[in-house]
């Protein structure tokens, strides 16, 4: 298999999620972005006059998120045409639409949608520097992970915030999981969905007899709803892309925090899986030289 053959579809991905995504899921994503960010939650528009950059922006949502908390200026960026169409979707559906019917098309938020990669540095690096940087889920599917955060971290202005969320580094755990998604790529794609429907089957039965185990309910229902919650995420959509999401990399905390430290970055939140799998989450600030 070539690179290309084994990256994952995100787009196509997204692109059925974005048939899900009503006012309920933006809402939601609303109140995950507010929670990383710790925004006040008295501030209706706490990023009034910022500016904020969506490194691998999929269905658009937490870009639209950002425009929703007040950003002044929103440049969303993907590597996939597709993810590109989706948000470019979202942002005519939520935002360009509804300031028309509202004839107020001359206060429209900047909203600027590029397909770009994250490690083409050059044409990142000529957007600009911006008070938020965003990249959830994202930097570790570029194939160069390293890369992509040295990258992403110098887009931060100074006083700024840096936002991503990187896989867990579970050791033997993660090399199973990287065999699991490349099983994902040699099937035709017609059996891919059957596939990805068996491992989260085996999956959701160890969850539910980790649940009984605990005294609850061994069906899944409360968890589903929970994940809804925590970013307006559909279930489905997030299994399919975490079985056959390539390129993958993993790096624990220390690995992300560290070499970021030392390029004048201080961490304000840090929300981690411990050692399941998933994404640690990190809110870094830069400081000024």
């Amino acid at each position: 298999m070539t690179p290309e053959e084994t990256r994952f579809a995100f787009g196509k991905n997204w692109s059925s999620f974005l048939k899900q995504v009503d006012a309920a899921r933006a809402d939601q994503a609303v109140k995950s972005l507010r929670q990383l960010l710790q925004l006040d939650p008295d501030d209706r528009e706490p990023l009034a006059g910022k500016s904020f950059l969506d490194i691998g922006s999929g269905s658009g949502l937490f870009s639209l998120a950002a425009v929703s908390l007040g950003a002044a200026m929103v440049v969303s960026l993907d590597i996939d045409q597709d993810c590109v169409d989706c948000t470019r979707r979202l942002k005519d559906q939520f935002v360009d639409s509804q300031s028309e019917r509202d004839g107020a098309a001359e206060q429209r938020p900047a909203w600027r949608v590029h397909q770009l990669s994250v490690l083409d540095g050059d044409a990142v690096a000529a957007l600009g520097t911006f008070d938020v940087v965003y990249s959830w889920g994202v930097l570790h599917h570029t194939g160069d992970m390293n890369a992509a955060i040295e990258t992403a971290s110098e887009r931060v202005a100074f006083e700024g915030s840096l936002a991503i969320a990187i896989y867990n580094d579970q050791g033997g755990a993660s090399r199973r999981w990287l065999a699991i998604k490349r099983g994902y790529h040699t099937l035709p794609v017609l059996a891919r969905g059957v596939y990805v429907a068996g491992v989260a089957s085996l999956y959701e039965f160890k969850f539910a007899l980790a649940r009984l185990s605990r005294g609850r309910s061994p069906l899944p229902f409360t968890d589903w709803r929970a994940k809804r919650a925590d970013r307006g995420m559909s279930v489905w959509h997030d299994w399919v892309d975490w079985i056959g999401g390539l390129p993958f990399e993993v790096a624990t905390p220390e690995a992300v925090i560290i070499p970021l430290r030392k390029r004048g970055f201080v961490l304000e939140n840090l929300r981690t899986v411990g050692s399941g799998w998933g994404c640690n989450e990190y809110v870094f600030r830069r400081e000024r030289d």
